[in-house]
């Protein structure tokens, strides 16, 4: 077994029952996998400001420094990976660096802690995987043009309490939803925000004596926009800025989920409004006949798991007193998953969408002459029949005449309603969002 950090005594054996290890390791190590680059950045930086403070000589940043570039090496080679005995990342990185860079790698764990130095790592990876999602998003809002684009002046129901109510179009329909993950995203814009703040030198949580650490520089080096001053915030921080990122993965999983039950609606036989991809689609193992839109049906499913996620994270830290405790270990797993599962839904369902085909012929064909009973009350509003009245005489009345497509679309005059919808608005409102998402 690896030993630990934490040993002081390095001629013992073990200083724990090996199921204690398990349990206090569980999965973290695998976790750990995703964020040993980020740590080696980190790990640099801060020898970096170790350097500045002469702590470090420059042959020992020297030192460091290619040792750091070894371990990526290797680990990109697949020839070192953090394994149970290891414990994390954290483990690997200073047992490598002090092992290629002797006395220097001793250095390396001077002024700081695992509590900064694994938030550190987390929140480099957070800050790319939201961008990474923040373009995914992107992604998805304009395949959703392109389908109202696709689409033109096609009608269709429009529903409320799953019962057709009014008309609407394919485009309308697309671009509720584009328009929603516009939202979505500035929800992911404010997470990444609050998340790019330096815990480094805050060490296990009350800071570092003796040494006057550069926490800004290092900061600034790593591309923080800020570093957490006070020392006891960072912990205290702790499972809120991952709260953070989970509710805003869960706002864009709530309009994920919506747009895979209309589509898994639509395809059935009995709506028969949209052809589905082939190849995003299943069969089934005893009916030939079946096409299954289980793609659609795992990303519907995923926004309740993103809320499960979001929950832990919102209860695990209550009630826990100021500082660290190995509850918080809990919080990395949640927001990792939170963050994995959001960027795979977002892939499944552009994907679907950007293969998706409407039936204009039987989305016309389910536009009954019920859908035209507002727009028959207005008419006589416009010719000065107060609305209540008209009201009361087209619910009384049949409605034989079926909906003309062209009557119906030239009926509106807003933007935003069928026949004048805006995907131009909706990229338009993408825009200022395009910084962001670019960077990596």
């Amino acid at each position: 077994m690896t030993t630990p950090l934490w040993q002081k005594d390095s001629t013992a054996e073990s200083v724990t029952d090996d199921w204690v290890h398990r349990f206090t390791v569980g999965d973290d190590y695998e976790w750990d996998r995703l964020l040993l680059p980020y740590d080696v950045e980190a790990s640099r930086a801060h020898a970096w400001g170790l350097r500045q403070i002469d702590v470090l000589s420059e042959r020992d940043w020297e030192q460091i420094s290619d040792a750091l570039d070894a371990l990526l090496d290797a680990f990109e080679a697949g020839d070192v990976t953090v394994t149970p005995q290891d414990e994390d990342c954290h483990t690997v990185i200073e047992q490598f660096v002090t092992e290629h860079a002797e006395t220097a790698g001793e250095k390396l764990h001077t002024g700081r802690s695992r509590n900064d130095q694994v938030l550190a790592a987390l929140r480099l990876y957070l800050r790319r995987a939201l961008a990474t999602i923040g373009r995914r998003t992107a992604a998805l809002a304009e395949a959703l043009c392109d389908l109202a684009e696709r689409h033109p002046d096609v009608l269709m129901p429009g529903y409320t309490h799953l019962q057709r109510a009014m008309p609407s179009t394919v485009a309308l329909w697309a671009l509720g939803y584009a328009e929603t993950l516009t939202t979505d995203l500035e929800a992911l814009r404010h997470a990444r925000h609050q998340i790019n703040v330096s815990p480094l030198g805050s060490a296990a949580g009350y800071g570092v004596p003796v040494l006057d650490l550069p926490r800004e520089a290092v900061a600034e080096r790593l591309g923080f926009r800020d570093v957490q001053t006070h020392a006891t915030a960072v912990q205290l921080g702790r499972g809120k800025h991952e709260l953070a990122v989970s509710h805003a993965c869960t706002q864009v999983g709530a309009t994920g989920n919506r747009l895979a039950s209309d589509l898994v609606l639509f395809a059935t036989a009995e709506f028969d409004f949209v052809d589905l991809p082939s190849e995003h689609c299943t069969g089934s193992s005893i009916m030939p006949q079946k096409q299954n839109p289980d793609v659609l049906e795992l990303v519907r499913a995923s926004h309740h798991r993103l809320a499960a996620e979001m929950q832990s994270l919102a209860t695990g830290p209550s009630n826990l007193p100021g500082g660290y405790h190995r509850d918080l270990q809990l919080t990395k797993a949640a927001v990792l998953r939170s963050v994995q599962m959001t960027s795979d839904m977002l892939t499944a369902l552009t994907n679907v969408v950007r293969g998706v085909a409407f039936n204009p012929e039987q989305t016309r064909a389910a536009c009954t002459p019920a859908l035209l009973a507002t727009q028959r009350a207005l008419e006589q509003v416009a010719e000065g029949v107060p609305f209540r009245s008209a009201y009361r005489t087209v619910g009384q009345a049949s409605t034989a005449e079926r909906a003309d497509p062209d009557a119906v679309l030239d009926a509106y005059e807003t933007d935003g309603t069928p026949g004048q919808e805006r995907p131009d608005r909706v990229r338009a409102q993408l825009d200022p969002h395009r910084a962001w998402i670019a960077t990596s």
